[in-house]
């Protein structure tokens, strides 16, 4: 189990669309829309904690096909909320008006159900230490702890640090665009 959560916290900790998007959301909108994106991302990986219990990962392991329209949608919906972004521009002096709590935390959990990282751990590196339905769950909720304490720190930063640049603008958009590239890249 050491191994696992070792291997497991370095995975969180290199930088991927989750850690941008929580960052991006709370350096933008402050720390109410970090935490909730945050929650939303994780409920994502809970999602691929029970899809992993049921088979269905093992399933899309054997399907190419599927993995890459999985990519693909995730791509897709990066793309969708850079361009949302860049769109809604307010006016400078205007302060940011934050999106509804279940947009917020909907949004998240997209970006992690169709993260290409996220969905290639439970693929191909959870099964490494785990093969049962009851070992995939114990260290798919290990997995879960370590991530989600690390997203409310994520999120917990990007507000500190949006709050002392007051950022706003276009950044969050062209974030949102540069991680489409990303995963469709990766």
């Amino acid at each position: 189990m050491w191994a696992f959560v070792l291997a497991s916290a370095v995975l969180i900790a290199v930088p991927g669309p989750n850690m941008v998007y929580i960052v991006t959301r709370a350096a933008a909108h402050g720390r109410r829309a970090g935490l909730l994106s945050a929650l939303g991302v994780e409920t994502g990986t809970l999602v691929h904690v029970g899809l992993a219990v049921a088979g269905v990962a093992a399933l899309l392991a054997g399907a190419p096909a599927a993995s890459g329209a999985i990519r693909c949608a995730g791509v897709g919906y990066l793309l969708w909320l850079g361009l949302r972004a860049l769109r809604h521009r307010p006016a400078p002096a205007a302060p940011i008006v934050p999106e509804s709590a279940a947009r917020m935390f909907r949004d998240g959990a997209l970006v992690n159900l169709l993260n290409p990282k996220v969905a290639l751990f439970f693929l191909a590196f959870l099964p490494q230490f785990a093969t049962t339905p009851a070992g995939l769950l114990v260290h798919g909720t290990v997995f879960f702890a370590l991530a989600l304490a690390a997203d409310l720190g994520y999120a917990l930063a990007g507000a500190a640090v949006g709050g002392r640049l007051r950022v706003g603008g276009r950044w969050p958009g062209m974030i949102y665009l540069a991680l489409a590239g990303y995963a469709a890249l990766a």
